[in-house]
């Protein structure tokens, strides 16, 4: 692996800030038909080079595991065939989507005659800065190429060969279409400076987004001269209010919270309405403990179940990614919200209810990206909102909210259009 320091660095950076904005220009005057043929030969060279995907992958969970990564970490790293089938697969349905570029959003014609128009362009020059899944390499990959864009990739040290791999396959599709392979390119090493020259690259890159842990969204807005587009902690609820149906509070915390814990979207806390803790929760929680899920409750909730393991504060904003579910009885719907609210991440959180007008009630009341209700917080996934796929879930409130897809790495532009109109003195 890279791993030493490389004495040019900084100039190499520019380079490829140089290259990636000139390879933006012709992406964004690129046909849909080019982008799609990029996409598709990408998802064609995914499958033909599969087993030298896995070979460097397994190179690098093998590091990974002497590092002594958590099983979150390894879960996440780890690829397997059907998970380079799933890359390819998404490659293909990303070349499905409508070309956003374009669209026009709104017109209107003025007094004077004047025709504006509000129409979708690309980004620019994105730079993504992502953590452990070696698969963000294909769908941040192919969704700039679809939206346009151009793209300079930093995955984590741990995923180095595994993402190397995976973008020699969407570039070769690029270079298959006619485009430039720069549209998509990754930083030469692992070394921590190159994050810190990249952030600093205002010139080049247009927007940065992170998709990783606390501590690397942190940083990137300390240090970052670009505007950040940030994916955070995914401290997710699920809210079991009074009218919610046994065995579907049952199935939905189990899946939300035990069918991958290591991902964004799952569950890390469930709130309870005390009004009917002692009949569902018993369930709810044989359920998950018998699945391997360590809970951690509060007063009440050890007291309904004694192998529980006492809360603390520290569990109420906790992202465990792993198979540990804090507990909380809440007395009613405004209790829940509140709690949410001051808790949570603002990533994706979920009601369970037979009660509508309760569901919208919650619906309305919580802040945050994605809010749910009767289902799973593990389909906060832009595969699953029919996205094709996504860079990650943004939690902030400018530009764009919640996953992040093709249109989201879009902006707009006005076209104004005259007959020789001037502006009066």
């Amino acid at each position: 692996m890279a791993t030493a320091r490389i004495p040019d660095l900084e100039p190499q950076m520019h380079r490829l800030g140089l290259a990636a904005r000139e390879a933006a220009r012709a992406m964004a005057a690129a046909p849909r038909s080019a982008k799609d043929t990029a996409l598709r030969a990408g998802a064609a060279a995914l499958r033909a080079r599969a087993e030298a995907i896995l070979e460097a992958n397994a190179s690098d969970m093998a590091a990974a595991r002497a590092r002594g990564l958590s099983g979150a970490m390894l879960d996440r790293l780890e690829l397997t065939p059907a998970r380079v089938e799933a890359m390819a697969a998404g490659l293909e349905a990303i070349a499905e989507l409508e070309d956003p570029v374009g669209t026009e959003l709104a017109r209107w014609r003025r007094p004077n005659g004047l025709d504006i128009a509000r129409v979708r362009v690309p980004l620019g020059v994105i730079g993504i800065i992502y953590e452990s899944r070696p698969n963000v390499t294909a769908d941040a990959g192919a969704l700039c190429v679809k939206a346009g864009n151009a793209a300079i990739l930093r995955g984590g040290s741990e995923s180095f060969h595994s993402s190397r791999a995976i973008l020699d396959c969407l570039r070769a599709g690029i270079r298959d279409a006619g485009l430039p392979e720069a549209a998509l390119q990754s930083l030469p090493t692992t070394d921590r400076a190159a994050v810190g020259i990249m952030l600093g690259m205002h010139e080049h890159i247009d927007v940065i987004v992170p998709r990783g842990g606390r501590s690397l969204i942190e940083r990137v807005y300390a240090e970052s001269r670009i505007p950040v587009l940030a994916h955070l902690d995914g401290n997710c609820h699920v809210y079991l209010h009074e009218a919610a149906e046994t065995a579907m509070a049952v199935e939905i915390v189990r899946n939300a919270k035990m069918r991958r814990t290591g991902i964004c979207g799952a569950a890390e806390t469930l709130l309870c309405d005390r009004a009917v803790a002692e009949r569902i929760l018993p369930p709810v929680l044989e359920a998950l403990i018998a699945a391997g899920c360590e809970i951690r409750g509060d007063e009440e909730v050890c007291r309904i179940e004694p192998r529980a393991v006492p809360a603390t504060e520290e569990d109420w904003r906790t992202e465990y990614l792993d198979a540990i579910l804090a507990v909380k009885l809440v007395e009613g719907i405004d209790a829940a919200i509140d709690h949410i609210n001051a808790w949570g991440s603002h990533h994706t959180d979920s009601i369970v209810t037979a009660d509508r007008a309760a569901a919208e009630r919650f619906l309305a009341g919580v802040d945050s990206a994605i809010v749910m209700h009767n289902a799973s917080t593990q389909f906060a996934d832009g595969g699953e909102f029919g996205m094709g796929a996504e860079i990650g879930i943004s939690t902030g409130r400018l530009h764009a909210r919640g996953p992040v897809g093709v249109e989201q790495l879009t902006t707009f532009k006005y076209v104004v259009r005259g007959s020789g109109q001037i502006r009066p003195r």
